[in-house]
């Protein structure tokens, strides 16, 4: 097991070094770097940091709201290959759906910058969240990268499960596969899955941190 998670882990270092973070408006790219701005205010075990973000609709929702059910969050950048990945084969959108039937309250979060890859708003972002088909239960704008580097969120995607009594439970990678090709989605580990379906029944989550992947967060 601890090979194992070791080369995932490095394995996703790598992809994340190697990403690039294409601009909005130039289609230039540069060599992904992660930021030394980013506090770790989260930690697993501990209570999950607080926010307030406001939804592509207007919306205002506090992390506080929820309190009482288990919550996932998903740093999601709709340009980054890897977000691509779990959304064009409609990974991503199953997992959003399976789960929000189960009472689980999913988030999207954006921490892009305005001009930077990912970020959008109004009329246009509203229609791209309806292109992508997703089924989060809200898409929350983090335009001033606050809530991300509160969380610590690296990568797109970035995810993150925090149980009923407002605890982190889990925090990494989508899946153990990192890498942009959707063949490799049915033979990887899910670790959010098993993470949401060992907690649920009480059980200890067995992998509890993993090195996320994907593209980085445009701060």
């Amino acid at each position: 097991m601890l090979k194992t998670t070791l080369t995932v882990a490095v394995a996703g270092m790598m992809l994340v070094a190697a990403c690039s973070t294409g601009d909005s408006k130039t289609g230039k790219s540069e060599p992904a770097m992660e930021t030394d701005q980013a506090v770790m205010m989260a930690e697993i075990g501990r209570s999950a940091p607080d926010f307030t973000l406001t939804s592509s609709t207007g919306n205002t929702h506090s992390l506080s709201d929820f309190a009482g059910k288990y919550v996932v969050l998903e740093w999601v950048n709709y340009d980054c290959p890897f977000v691509k990945k779990h959304y064009g084969s409609g990974n991503m959108q199953n997992l959003q759906a399976a789960y929000t039937e189960k009472d689980v309250v999913w988030l999207s979060i954006c921490s892009s910058a305005p001009g930077k890859q990912g970020y959008s708003e109004g009329q246009a972002l509203n229609k791209r969240i309806n292109q992508e088909k997703s089924r989060a239960t809200a898409y929350l704008v983090d335009s001033d990268g606050k809530v991300g580097r509160m969380y610590g969120a690296k990568t797109t995607p970035h995810m993150y499960v925090i149980n009923p009594e407002g605890r982190l439970v889990y925090a990494g990678a989508i899946d153990s596969k990192p890498s942009t090709n959707q063949a490799d989605i049915p033979g990887a580990t899910n670790y959010v899955m098993t993470a949401l379906d060992a907690a649920m029944v009480g059980k200890t989550i067995q992998t509890s941190t993993t090195e996320s992947y994907g593209c980085s967060v445009k701060y």
